[in-house]
């Protein structure tokens, strides 16, 4: 009697709250647009996170954390080598990501022994927390931001970017010239720099976003 009145209490508070149905969910971590979203939606701060401003503030640093992988693919600027900026000599984004092994070029992001895409395990635990958060009541920015950045590495994969590159057309920094685009981003503190020939993109030119401080390139002759 007990375990029938159970049952009838269950489909009645069904009735009133029923379970909403799974509305996010996540390509798999062995496919290209899997892989790149999860970088993506790793590299980006959600609300509560450190480094968190804004939905339209996390959204664009995804889409300018994917132009600094095309960019070291498809734009090496004159007098640089592309190994120079991507470790590697690539058409392959997934390439881009995992030079270097799992310290490389994105930290976490790797091929493991047998040359599958592998991440670390704070990778995918954090996401899978992320897309529980987001089928908790009526969608909200946790499930916009997922989406976006699915929606973003799917096209990507696809047809390349559809966003544009807000700091493709940058020139001069004071008396220093510059390549324009970005081609590096690291978490914003001072004391985060890649270094080299690399020059931080000022804040006049939104040279942060989403807790990240983007990179370009110090312009030079063309020694190719």
């Amino acid at each position: 009697m007990l375990r029938s009145g159970l049952t009838l209490l269950s489909a009645v508070l069904l009735a009133i709250y029923p379970v909403r149905a799974l509305a996010v969910s996540f390509p798999a971590a062995d496919t290209p647009e899997g892989y790149v979203g999860r970088l993506l939606i790793n590299e980006a701060p959600f609300p509560g996170e450190r480094g968190y401003v804004s939905e339209a503030d996390s959204k664009a640093s995804m889409a300018q954390i994917l132009w600094v992988l095309e960019c070291r693919i498809h734009f090496v600027p004159a007098g640089y080598r592309q190994r120079e900026i991507a470790v590697v000599e690539t058409t392959n984004v997934l390439d881009v990501i995992t030079a270097g092994g799992a310290k490389g070029q994105v930290d976490g992001f790797f091929r493991d022994t047998q040359g599958r895409l592998a991440t670390a395990p704070r990778v995918e635990e954090r996401l899978q927390n992320l897309i529980a958060i987001a089928n908790r009541g009526t969608p909200g920015r946790f499930a916009h931001l997922l989406e976006y950045g699915e929606a973003l590495a799917t096209t990507y994969v696809q047809a390349r970017l559809a966003e544009p590159d807000r700091f493709a057309s940058l020139s001069q920094f004071g008396s220093i010239a510059v390549t324009g685009h970005a081609y590096s981003w690291m978490t914003d503190r001072d004391y985060y720099n890649p270094g080299g020939s690399y020059l931080r993109i000022p804040d006049q030119y939104e040279g942060v976003l989403g807790g990240n401080r983007f990179f370009t390139l110090r312009r030079r002759g063309d020694k190719r």
